[in-house]
């Protein structure tokens, strides 16, 4: 007789109601289990081993997969490992890899590797559990396919970022959709990336884990379709925000999967997501410096490291939950664990609580409010030269578009327009910038065709974006990252950013004339209106001194200058 049913033991009553004695029944369920529990101590039964692809291009990941045969592991998240290493077919580069379990019970276990250039590879990959190991090799061709590869520091210009593999530099221009990952239709996440793909947005700022109250005076709500509350690990109560009941000793693949699809698809349109281990809010953590945290950041590494569109933000808000030695040490494990060296920050609320001088922390991501960016920026970047380390500065929180009410005093409810111009301030000051689109039109609420900053989705009524997609057309017209802070060389109250004899780049907040001093020379010259984008041509520009005509209006102007 059978006792088994899908890798399940049949219960006692089971067993009774098929014509067993109580007696007999007790001792084969007895001898069944002793039976099961010494095979999971010995290991499976067989372990097959699948590999995604014979060649891949470079930048892209092969997958190998390990299929486990019955019995599996008792916690396959705890108990087994996949692991190997993969190395070039001259052997001068080796990377040791770590798998992860992609199944509830254990049977799939997959490893992935990112080749960071052309030519042929092979691998070892070990499947361990308890006694049990079993191995396979194999190679694969990774050929030259023109992809970017993970955003780097540029060396040359280290206030500034370039894309790995083509060696361009990245204009990061970011947008929050903190959780976009609560939607339960993969079709609206990738419309969503979609969108703001379209809208030049190349960077997303998505949190793993993290979890809210829904007081942020927006109309948005959980509902069937969409949730804050998500869940990384499995859940007793999911929807209960401060008491989920995780067991953080497993994770709920199918969440994780869905996040796999979004990668991937940003990863197609060379969108980078700035993935956020986790947030304030919820108060809902694994124990700091635990084997539970460890478990968790390494399952996100193991899983999402060979996407080559990533970047690590160890925490939203993190000074008011983890301190700063935690954050110091956890940011030296993220770089040490991760084959790759993606980027990697911090978000604290005070900017005092930045690593800037540590090895690990690879840019600013700081959290300020004020209108007057310009001028804050600017002390960010002396702050940074006094450190002897330069590295590119990011205000990632300076405000939601609509976002707080009127009686939030002076933060006030700001509009499109004038987060807009907040952002020329940064960018004018050679910094970048993650703004927040409006919420306002609803997520489970009337018309239900937004979320905005708080997951992503939006209508074509939401134009904010629009406008910096201006920001993006203006500032790459020209190799900017070539350029400095120069406000000394305009009229008071512009912005300037320059390489001087070359390059001039100005920025009219209330338009008007800009009297520029120049290096001797010939120029081309042309308007920019950051409104609409449009260009007007001006006639060539000589001279030690220049003085602009007027703008046709007094709404915010741009300039620039290039040497003939």
């Amino acid at each position: 007789m059978k006792i088994r049913r899908q890798s399940k033991l049949l219960s006692l009553s089971e067993l009774i109601s098929v014509g067993l004695p109580q007696r007999v029944a007790l001792l084969l369920l007895l001898a069944s289990a002793v039976f099961l529990s010494s095979c999971a101590k010995i290991g499976p039964l067989n372990v097959s081993f699948s590999q995604s692809a014979a060649a891949v291009r470079a930048y892209d990941f092969v997958e190998v997969t390990a299929a486990v045969s019955w019995p599996h592991a008792g916690n396959p998240f705890v108990d087994a490992t996949l692991s190997g290493w993969f190395e070039s077919e001259d052997r001068s580069q080796r990377w040791p890899v770590v798998g992860f379990c992609d199944s509830k019970d254990g049977s799939v276990f997959r490893i992935r590797f990112m080749p960071p250039t052309a030519g042929n590879y092979r691998y070892f990959v070990q499947y361990r559990q308890n006694r049990a190991i079993k191995t396979t090799t194999g190679t694969f061709h990774a050929s030259d396919g023109h992809r970017s590869g993970p955003i780097r520091v540029d060396t040359k210009y280290p206030w500034h970022f370039v894309w790995e593999g083509t060696g361009e530099h990245y204009f990061f221009n970011g947008t929050t959709a903190y959780w976009l990952m609560g939607w339960k239709d993969d079709n609206v996440i990738l419309s969503s990336i979609e969108r703001l793909h379209k809208l030049k947005v190349n960077r997303l700022r998505v949190t793993i884990a993290g979890r809210t109250n829904l007081f942020y005076g927006e109309p948005v709500m959980t509902g069937p379709n969409w949730t804050l509350f998500i869940t990384p690990w499995p859940a007793q109560n999911a929807e209960d925000i401060f008491h989920p009941g995780f067991d953080y000793r497993r994770f709920d693949v199918d969440y994780w999967q869905k996040f796999d699809r979004a990668l991937q698809y940003a990863r197609d349109r060379d969108m980078i997501v700035s993935l956020v281990l986790d947030m304030n809010d919820g108060r809902v953590h694994p124990d700091a410096g635990s084997e539970d945290e460890y478990r968790f950041i390494h399952y996100a590494i193991d899983r999402f490291g060979a996407f080559s569109n990533i970047t690590w933000d160890l925490g939203d808000d993190l000074d008011r939950y983890r301190n700063w030695w935690w954050t110091h040490r956890t940011g030296t494990l993220i770089k040490k664990w991760d084959p790759y060296h993606h980027l990697a920050t911090s978000h604290p609320i005070r900017n005092v609580f930045q690593d800037r001088k540590s090895d690990w922390f690879d840019f600013t991501s700081v959290q300020e409010w004020s209108r007057a960016q310009h001028s804050f920026m600017l002390s960010q970047r002396r702050e940074q030269e006094k450190l002897g380390r330069i590295i590119p500065q990011t205000n990632e929180e300076y405000g939601y578009e609509d976002h707080y009410p009127v009686w939030a005093g002076p933060l006030g409810s700001d509009s499109a327009d004038t987060l807009r111009r907040t952002a020329w301030d940064i960018v004018m000051a050679g910094g970048y910038q993650t703004t927040g689109e409006t919420a306002r039109r609803g997520t489970n609420v009337w018309p239900d065709t937004g979320g905005g900053w708080m997951n992503g989705r939006g209508d074509d009524t939401m134009t904010m974006l629009q406008g910096y997609a201006h920001i993006v057309e203006f500032l790459t017209s020209f190799e900017w990252w070539r350029t400095e802070p120069h406000d000394e060389l305009v009229n008071q109250g512009n912005y300037c950013l320059a390489e001087p004899g070359k390059i001039y780049a100005v920025y009219l907040p209330h338009g008007g004339r800009v009297t520029i001093h120049l290096q001797a020379g010939q120029y081309n010259g042309t308007w920019f209106d950051p409104s609409t984008g449009k260009r007007i041509a001006l006639p060539s520009v000589q001279g030690t001194t220049w003085t602009s005509p007027e703008s046709s209006d007094h709404n915010d102007w741009s300039l620039l200058l290039q040497r003939s």
